[in-house]
Order: C-alpha cells, then structure tokens, then sequence
C-alpha cells in the first residue's frame, strides 16, 4: 500500500511539473515572436544603435524569439500597439497616454530617471522682483509663454492650472507667446515679462525642484537667483514608459519588470543602448503616474489625439 501511495505521489508531481512547463510555454507559443517597437531617431532611418546585444537581452530574459520594430512616428507606433502588431512600445509621456484613450489596452511597467533620482518634470511659473504676487494676478500682469514644442512651459501649465481650477486660454491677452524657450527667457531677462512659464526637473517623492531647467537657463542668462520667485508648481510629468500590452502574460510582464528594473546595475552597457537620455536607472511605474499626461491630452484633442 505504502509503495502504491508513493507511486501516486510521485505521478502527480511527475503531472504538475509537466503542466507547469507547458503553461509557462504556452504564453511564447501563442505570441511567437516577441515585437518591441520604438520611434526612429531623427536622421536615423530604421537602425537601432546596438540592435544585436539589445535583441539578445531581451531574448535571455523572456526565453523567446525578439524582434525590434522601428515605427516612423509615435502615431504609427500607438496604431501597431493597439492592433497587437507589437507587444512592447517605448513612448514619450503623452503618446503613452494617447494610447491609453486610443484603445485602453497598454498599461507602463517601467519609466526611467535620471541619476540623481529626477523622474521627471514640473512646470513652474516664474516671477522676477516679486512682480507677479500670485495667480490671482496674472490677468494685471505680462507672462510670457513658451511655444507648444516646450511641453513643459506651455501644454503642461495650461493643464495643471486647469486641474486646479483656474483657467487660462492660449489667447489670453496677458500671455506674451515667444517663438522659443530661449527667447522666451530673453523676454523676461530684458524686463519686457515680469514672469514665465517655464519647467523644472523634479524627483517623484514631492522634491520640487532639482538642477537644471528654466530656472538655471535664467541665471546661466544673467538674472541673480534671488530675483527669481516661484508663484505656482504643478503636478509631476513623468519620464515616458516602456510599455506593454494589458493582456500579455502575468508572466512575461514579470519577467520584463525584473530585467528592466535590474538592467543598470546588471548590463549597464546593454541599459545605455536601451535608454540614451536618463542614466539613472528603471523602476516601476503605474498608470496612475501618468494622471497629467493624460490631462495634458484631454486638453489638447477631446479624442486624445496628438497635436
């Protein structure tokens, strides 16, 4: 009898290895190959810098063929992604967030950071000598406004105001509207503004404000930094995600989040090629991180559209 029972035990962990081995084959089965798909840099054609080790990485991590997808624009990207051509796209914060209102059907698993831990941007408006007192004065008051290639100094504003219920349109007469940050700031530094819309870079635990943006391009121009006053911050802009489609794999999505998340400090060559902007690292992101992108979007084309 006892010999029987350890014959049975032995079958039916014999059976849950197999079936396990088979459900963890099946998620690869069913995709395989695996499509990661990015925008093409300006100029660059379809290359992608380091494209071997790249392929190679992400195929040791998940155990499967890889393919890299180059797309010309995020809107091609966002089309492949929501037609499940792709499993795998890496966006900017807004073309994230179209993708969600196109089909709701990508979720981030991963953002990068800087290496002093800046996550992302805020925009800000500043004032020189204490000009503008706050918010409530700005209809008596010259602000000047970057154009809308400078998210950070004018989309974002005109959406975190929003979300705070004060409303500013694109062409309210107080907004002085520059061809380009650098004369946006030089309208300001001349004295013809007395405050600005501009961004800062800022960590995601509540840090406002880290080196580097509007602020320091001001005093880099000439303005003292105890001239410069901040009269309104606005909620956090992340770094863009890598993203993935919401029905791949539990498994797959934990396989990916592990070798990202661990990709610096384990390959940081391999990270480097991956992510040429931000050398801080990956970690793990939620939808909820990207609540202003989505404003931002909202705002700008009621069908979540890009402009």
């Amino acid at each position: 009898m006892k010999a029987a029972l350890r014959t049975w035990a032995t079958l039916m962990v014999m059976h849950g290895m197999l079936w396990c081995g088979h459900a963890r084959a099946d998620w690869r089965d069913d995709i395989g190959t695996f499509r990661i798909g990015i925008v093409a840099e300006p100029n660059g054609g379809n290359t992608v810098p380091g494209l071997a080790q790249l392929t190679q990485a992400f195929t040791n991590a998940l155990g499967m063929k890889v393919e890299f997808v180059v797309a010309r624009d995020y809107a091609s990207l966002i089309e492949a992604q929501a037609n499940a051509r792709i499993e795998y796209a890496i966006y900017s914060a807004t073309a994230y967030a179209t993708a969600q209102q196109r089909c709701a059907c990508v979720e981030p698993l991963v953002a990068p950071v800087d290496s002093d831990g800046a996550a992302g941007i805020r925009s800000v408006l500043l004032t020189r000598d204490g000009k503008l007192p706050g918010l409530a004065d700005m209809e008596t008051h010259r602000i000047v406004m970057p154009p809308p290639d400078s998210v950070g100094g004018s989309f974002l504003p005109l959406a975190g105001l929003a979300a705070e219920h004060v409303k500013v349109a694109e062409d309210a007469p107080f907004l002085i509207h520059a061809d380009s940050a650098s004369a946006a700031e030089m309208i300001l530094v001349d004295g013809k503004a007395d405050a600005m819309f501009g961004w800062v870079r800022a960590a995601a635990d509540g840090q406002p404000q880290l080196s580097g943006g509007t602020r320091a391009r001001l005093e880099a121009a000439g303005l003292s930094a105890s001239a410069l006053q901040v009269v309104w911050i606005s909620a956090l802009l992340r770094y863009g995600p890598h993203t993935v489609r919401s029905d791949l794999d539990p498994e797959a999505k934990r396989r990916l989040t592990v070798f990202l998340t661990n990709l610096k400090s384990t390959t940081p060559d391999v990270y480097d090629l991956l992510e040429t902007k931000h050398s801080g690292g990956f970690l793990t992101v939620a939808p909820k991180d990207y609540a202003t992108a989505e404003a931002i979007v909202r705002m700008v084309s009621p069908d979540g559209g890009q402009r």
